[in-house]
């Protein structure tokens, strides 16, 4: 089965989950993705939660796998001008470049655009970091705790009321957001030198693609500059568009523009009074009564479970959505019917659950085949590639250039 990235050939030099996010997800297109570790190995490696199963697979790196599946692992010292040497050999064959090195470093081992440039014309150069390469913090390394999440405003956004805790991110939730950022500037720009025959130089941040996921409210808040309120459950614009418990514990969150879907949503909770009830009769006298309305719908909830009422909005047509624990949602037939978590083999070993890109074509599979690669598993391979002799190859290693 042809993939449309087949004939292309990645060189990434990233660590933790951003950059690596994106080098899955050209390795599940079809690329070959080489990615170059130090000698001490992508420090992501082994920080994982072990996973709760039996069984030798049991102390297979869940976490790493996800993130680098799919690619070839080379281990490289880059502060040697033997490694840069065979980096720059590789670009030279090669029709991307990925990184998330400062753009100091970039310079100070000539793999900034320019001088990548110079050894492949064509090549696209992309380059992932936590603000971007120009600006006061252009220095300063971001994880997406701090720079998606934190600097972008975010977390502030999140909060539970005026003066609510700030809420914490789960892992990579903004690294793998980055990730799919990433991968479409590198897209665009792999498209555009095969037009022109010129190298691309493409970038992105954690801080920028944050705060592109809340352009709706940047939308406004970049023109008047205001603080944006957050709302607690009582305070919320619309009754019909917040969340609430059910009697198992559970919550179920709704999401109905007003004035619509007040009449229906009061019949689905067994409380067609309410539709003549002077407090909530048009959409601002519901919003002005919230801190009453919010309370009553909550003693209504509670008296069922979170699956039986979703029976009994389903046969009044709600827009809702059940809050799932993220065990229930591998689970969930809706996830088993797209496949989204496909099944992967580690030989020798035993299968495991992924996850999948997000992304379905009716040509191809895009489905992920081959896990993680060991670090510097393939270090002989690719330099046997690039011409190098078994004995050149032992002498760099007894150097220490190379793993």
């Amino acid at each position: 089965m042809t993939k449309p990235l087949d004939d292309i050939t990645v060189i990434e030099i990233d660590n933790w989950m951003a950059a690596p996010s994106a080098g899955a997800i050209l390795a599940d297109l079809g690329a070959k993705v080489i990615k170059i570790e130090p000698l001490s190995g992508d420090p992501m490696r082994d920080m994982g939660r072990p996973a709760k199963i039996e069984g030798d697979i049991k102390d297979h790196d869940f976490q790493f796998d996800v993130d680098n599946r799919g690619k070839q692992s080379i281990q490289l010292d880059l502060t040697n001008d033997d490694a840069l040497k065979i980096v720059k050999k590789l670009c030279a064959k090669s029709e991307i470049f990925m990184c998330n090195l400062l753009a100091k470093r970039q310079e100070k081992f000539g793999l900034d655009p320019v001088s990548l440039s110079k050894v492949n014309p064509r090549i696209v150069h992309a380059t992932l970091t936590g603000y971007g390469t120009h600006g006061p913090d252009a220095w300063r390394p971001g994880y997406d705790v701090t720079a998606f999440f934190g600097r972008s405003g975010m977390y502030d956004a999140m909060r539970e009321g005026s003066d609510g805790i700030v809420p914490m991110a789960r892992t990579a939730q903004g690294d793998h957001t980055t990730g799919l950022a990433m991968t479409g500037a590198i897209l665009a720009a792999l498209r555009q030198a095969e037009k022109t025959g010129q190298y691309q130089a493409v970038e992105t941040s954690l801080f920028e693609t944050a705060v592109w996921t809340q352009a709706t409210d940047y939308s406004i808040t970049a023109v008047d500059r205001a603080p944006l309120r957050k709302r607690a459950r009582e305070e919320q614009l619309s009754a019909t568009a917040n969340r609430y418990p059910c009697g198992d514990g559970s919550w179920i969150v709704f999401n109905m523009p007003e004035p619509f879907w007040w009449p229906r949503f009061a019949d689905a909770l067994g409380k067609p009074e309410w539709k003549d009830d002077e407090r909530f009769l048009e959409g601002r006298d519901r919003y002005r009564n919230m801190t009453t309305l919010v309370p009553m719908i909550d003693e209504v909830l509670i008296t069922r479970s979170r699956d039986e009422w979703g029976a009994i909005m389903d046969e009044h047509g709600i827009i809702w959505a059940p809050v799932l624990g993220l065990h229930e949602v591998v689970s969930d037939p809706q996830a088993e019917a797209i496949n989204l978590f496909p099944k992967m083999e580690l030989e020798g070993v035993g299968s495991y659950r992924t996850v999948r890109i997000p992304m379905n074509f009716h040509t191809f599979d895009a489905l992920p085949s081959v896990p993680a690669p060991t670090a510097g598993q393939h270090t002989q391979e690719v330099l046997s590639e690039l011409g190098y002799s078994a004995s050149d190859i032992t002498a760099l290693a007894e150097r220490g250039v190379l793993k």
